[in-house]
């Protein structure tokens, strides 16, 4: 008897909600674990085609650690104006986490998903804090432990 293959429904999926912190965590550790528990690989049902991710809430994302030289040499590109010479507009890692430290998880996870539009759906589930308040005691999140 042959087996069957499990392909999850909507009806199926069970949304948790999941607390981070990411106070001296090195980023890219944190941000794959991160981006497993928004794909939903960590469940038995996990689903390729289909989101059964959590929602996941990262607190103290302006104390995460880099390994190296990247505090300075890692760059981030934008391109603000994008057609026109010279538009592109390069920050280095030091100088985006004095601005907008949230931005540096957000950008780590949302390159180690797929780039369509179930990755975007999976990244509507992150939300991502500076330091230790948030506003999503009503959801009352799991407290998750994430390896350094």
């Amino acid at each position: 008897m042959p087996h069957k293959t499990y392909s999850a429904k909507p009806t199926d999926i069970r949304r948790e909600w999941h607390i981070v912190d990411v106070s001296d965590k090195v980023l890219g550790r944190v941000a794959t674990q991160i981006a497993t528990l928004l794909k939903g690989k960590h469940k038995p049902m996990y689903t390729p085609s289909i989101d059964t991710g959590d929602h996941v809430i990262v607190i103290n994302a302006a104390k995460v650690k880099v390994t190296g030289t990247k505090e300075t040499a890692k760059l981030y590109h934008r391109q603000p104006r994008a057609g026109f010479p010279g538009a592109l507009k390069t920050t280095n890692l030091k100088d985006l986490r004095a601005r907008h430290p949230e931005d540096v998880i957000v950008n780590a996870v949302k390159r180690m998903l797929p780039r369509n539009a179930l990755g975007r759906q999976m990244m509507t589930k992150l939300k991502v804090y500076a330091d230790d308040k948030h506003l999503h005691g009503a959801q009352k999140p799991k407290a998750r432990d994430v390896q350094a």
